[in-house]
Formats: C-alpha cells, structure tokens, sequence
C-alpha cells in the first residue's frame, strides 16, 4: 500500500509540473487583451491596433483592443500589473508610463519597473512642436521670442503634467528662457484637438498629426529628434537652433510580471517577426515620424533602465510632483 502511495504521489507531482508546461505550449487557446493608456487616434493606440490585427492573424486568436486612459497611464498599467500573468492580458505602453510616473507619482499602486515584464520594444516616435495657424509664427525662433512676450502665456496643450510632452516642453522653456500655461489633457489625441480648436495654442504633436500639417490646421516648427521627419524635411529640429536637445520617445509590449517566460519568448519572438515585415513597417511610419524599434530582450532592458535613471534626476530637478 505505501509503494501505492508514493506512486501516486509521484505521478501527481510529474502532473503537475506537466500541466503548465502544456498550457504554454498550448497558447494561445483564447483571445488576447492589449490595454492602451490613452484615447483613440494617438500613436501607442495606432501601434496597438496594427500590431494587434497582424498578431491575431499570426497566432490564430482575436487581439482585442481596450482603451483605459488616466493618469499618464498609470490606470492602464495597474489593470494589466494585477492580471493574471497567464498572457492573455498585455499593454501598449509609451515610455512615460513605465520609466517617468514612478519618480513624478507621489503614490502608485504598483511598480511598473517590478510588476510589468517588457515583451519587446515595437515603435519609436518623436515630436513636432506646432501652434494654431492664427498664432503669427513661421519658425520656431519666431515662437519663443512671441511666447516670451505673450500676455497672458500662450496655453500648451499637453498629456498632463509628467507625459513626455510636458518634460519636452519643461525642457525646450530651460533652454529658451520662455514660460508658458500648462493645459493638460487624456492623451495626444485630444490636445490636437484642443489646439486645432484654439482651446491651446501650442503642443508637442505626435506622429498622428501629420495629416493636420498637410491640411493646415497645424503649423509645425520644428521636430524634437536628432534627426528631421522624412515627411517633414523642411522642419528643422530643435538641436538646430539648441544643440543638444533631443527628444523622442519609444512604445513597448509588456506583460504582468510573472508571466511564463516560454510566453513572453513567443510573444517576442511574433511580434518581432511582424515589425520585420516591410508592410508592416511601412504602415507604421506612415506618419513620417513613425518607426518600427526592434532591440534585442537585453538592449530593451537596457534602454528601460537608462531612461529610468535619466528621467529620475530630470523629475527631481523640475520638482515636478502629483499627489
């Protein structure tokens, strides 16, 4: 009997261990959520969208796409760091909502660096400073001499206090010596909107704004990359006229922390495997600003540890802080 027992017991264990491992195997048998921190429109949810339809098609399974915006995404990162980390729940995550929050954030209810697993890197993008067409500038030199007479300040329409394109613009009023109205909004999208509108009067656009530039409804300036857009190419960038500035940003698959690593490693592997696709890449950049970013898992980490430290002293030396 007790040879019985430990035969049994045995082969529980050798079961056990065996039923993860042919989950993973196995996956995915179900569809997939991609959480994205911001509104329809902006860039994170037109990677997310694209990279999620490819995906779908890739592994046999929906991709679906869900929109938790607030709090510089720190909604959409605290949904996905409390799932089950099974793969079944992802998120599209701009940079900001894993490497700035936590050093702007007085409180958060996780840690993106410990409760987030990156994936895979999947898109790099960088901005255009660009005003309301009624604003009576034509280059970006023109904007900061206007913008430190303005009476009352020109109104910057941002993605709140602590996005990217706050700090870009806190940077660009450290080097110009201008000030400016912070207006914060849920995302990119919308401050277009706001400035397109007249609500704001200026703002770091995104790569969805292009086809404002072409209709008018937006002015660009200048661009904030080392490098100027190739759908833009008469826009300077702001290193021209301010050398060293730079600023772009990058887009990122994660997972809660805990998933199976023979998950992410196939997760890595298709999505890496779609971004090498010409199509794909040209369907990314079709903003001009736009670019597929494909690092190695070690490169990526090293790129999240680097901006973490980067953005750690900047946050400390605005005294930029949210309660």
């Amino acid at each position: 009997m007790r040879r019985f027992s430990i035969c049994v017991t045995a082969l529980a264990a050798v079961l056990s261990a065996a039923l993860p491992a042919a989950a993973e195997n196995a996956y995915p048998n179900r569809p997939i959520k991609i959480l994205v921190p911001i509104p329809p429109g902006g860039a994170p949810d037109v990677v997310a969208r694209l990279v999620g339809d490819y995906l779908s098609k890739a592994v046999g399974q929906p991709v679906v796409i869900e929109n938790h915006t607030g709090a510089n995404g720190n909604i959409a990162g605290e949904a996905v760091a409390k799932a089950a980390p099974d793969g079944y729940t992802l998120i599209l995550a701009a940079d900001s909502g894993i490497v700035i929050n936590p050093h702007v954030y007085s409180k958060m209810s996780f840690d993106p660096m410990k409760d987030l697993v990156p994936i895979t890197s999947v898109a790099t993008n960088q901005f255009v400073l660009a005003v309301n067409p009624k604003v009576p500038v034509k280059t970006l030199q023109e904007f900061v001499a206007y913008a430190k007479k303005a009476e009352p300040p020109l109104a910057f329409a941002s993605g709140g206090v602590g996005s990217q394109h706050f700090f870009a613009m806190e940077q660009l009023k450290q080097r110009a010596g201008f000030t400016v109205l912070n207006v914060t909004y849920r995302g990119g999208s919308p401050a277009m909107q706001a400035t397109i509108a007249g609500e704001t009067q200026v703002l770091f656009a995104g790569g969805e704004s292009a086809g404002q530039f072409e209709a008018g409804t937006l002015r660009p300036l200048a661009v904030s990359g080392k490098e100027r857009s190739k759908r833009l190419p008469d826009v300077p960038t702001i290193g021209e006229v301010y050398p060293g500035y730079a600023v772009d940003i990058w887009l990122g698959l994660f997972a809660p922390a805990g998933t199976p690593q023979p998950i992410v490693d196939k997760l890595r592997g298709t999505v890496q495997a779609l971004l090498a696709k010409p199509e794909v890449a040209a369907k990314i950049n079709v903003s001009g600003s736009l670019q597929p970013l494909v690092l190695s898992q070690e490169a990526f980490a090293a790129r999240i540890r680097s901006d973490d430290q980067k953005f750690g002293k900047l946050a400390k030396e605005l005294n930029v802080h949210i309660q």
